[in-house]
């Protein structure tokens, strides 16, 4: 008798437990390709903090008239494009229906032969080289791209800076600031740029700051990495360098602002988003950071906002719609339904053209404020 009661009561509780099972949703996989060590880590932690807090925001996802639980599974490509296609194809392996990222155009690029293979869509954050998506029908990305920055930073170093001669140096085989340094000098006049390059490895940059001073440049051009960007500040204080630095998004980073608090070192940057732009997203944003630990040491300690943060958030919702489009999980669905996906993103509206990259005509151009250590507006610039 004791046993057919205890029967009972297992099937008494299997069966109150039952509709709880039955109540969890089906998981969808959004991929996160993302640095979160090397020269990049920084840019690559403050990218994923959008993608995390848009997650926090809306955690689920109607796709063919099913809820689903969206579940966020990163890879670390480690700032390496030689790492970058184990990091792709680990997110591969582990069943998602399309990427974010990355953070860094190298590795998008190294990665690139490694979605289109398996045919699973990738969407770019921040990577502005155009090799991204030239040659990847898998690739998209919402940003601007470096022909259009290059411009804008060309037509700023003349027209506002008054430069007339410019020194550009970005970092050997690195393909963001090699490419954004060419379009920048395609912009500026060639005969009228000094270019170099460092090495893999390089700490000390005295020579490349004595190198712009005894060339006579006006201004000094360098969209390399924020670990780079910081030993540059310094030694451009302690060598008084004399003219501006200007450099792209990679630059739109609180360790960019931390270095130069308190220097004599003035400093513009281009980039997606000014914080104040959306005083509402703006205050919800922050207050995350602050309650959270980990998100406030990745994004560097304090709740100053940077552009690729925003991006981030964009992007994951960017995904929600392509899901929702495709009506379906499966990478190949996905795929298809993306060049049609539209939405109005915190950072602006969002549609692609036949390539795959974002419709967007102008970027903000913002200074540092080396007192505050915060990043004053300076103008939103347009190519005509």
């Amino acid at each position: 008798m004791k046993k057919i009661l205890s029967i009972a009561l297992i099937l008494c509780l299997v069966m109150a437990l039952a509709p709880m099972a039955f109540a969890d949703n089906p998981v969808v996989k959004i991929g996160v390709f993302e640095p979160q060590s090397g020269d990049n880590g920084a840019g690559g932690k403050q990218e994923v903090l959008g993608m995390q807090y848009a997650n926090k925001l809306t955690p689920t996802v109607e796709i063919g008239g099913t809820e689903y639980d969206v579940q966020l599974v990163y890879a670390d490509n480690a700032s390496s494009n030689d790492k970058a296609p184990t990091a792709a194809q680990d997110l591969i392996s582990n069943g998602v229906s399309l990427v974010l990222g990355s953070y860094g155009s190298g590795v998008s690029i190294a990665a690139s032969d490694t979605f289109a293979n398996a045919g699973v869509p990738a969407i770019g954050v921040t990577c502005t080289n155009p090799q991204v998506t030239a040659d990847c029908e898998v690739y998209f990305r919402i940003c601007f791209l470096d022909p259009f920055q290059g411009t804008v930073l060309a037509n700023f170093a003349k027209n506002e800076l008054g430069a007339t001669k410019a020194y550009c140096l970005a970092k050997l085989g690195d393909d963001y600031s090699g490419g954004l340094c060419n379009f920048f000098i395609d912009a500026f006049g060639k005969d009228n740029c000094v270019y170099e390059q460092f090495p893999e490895g390089t700490s000390d940059f005295s020579t490349y700051i004595t190198n712009a001073q005894n060339q006579g440049c006006d201004v000094f051009f360098s969209p390399v990495s924020t670990e780079a960007a910081a030993q540059i500040i310094a030694k451009a204080d302690t060598q008084a360098l004399g003219m501006p630095i200007l450099a792209g998004d990679t630059w739109d980073s609180n360790v960019i602002l931390n270095a130069a608090k308190g220097t004599d070192v003035q400093i513009c940057v281009t980039t997606f988003y000014q914080e104040g732009a959306d005083a509402e997203f703006d205050a919800g944003i922050k207050e995350w950071i602050r309650s959270d630990s980990t998100a406030l040491a990745n994004n560097g300690g304090n709740d100053e906002l940077a552009a690729v943060t925003v991006m981030g958030y964009d992007a994951y919702y960017v995904a929600l719609e392509a899901l929702k489009a495709a009506g379906s999980v499966d990478p190949e669905d996905v795929l298809e339904a993306i060049p049609s996906v539209e939405y109005a993103g915190v950072t602006g509206n969002i549609a692609f053209d036949d390539i795959g990259d974002a419709l967007r005509d102008s970027a903000f151009v913002k200074s540092c404020n080396t007192e505050t250590g915060v990043w004053d507006f300076v103008s939103v610039a347009t190519v005509d």
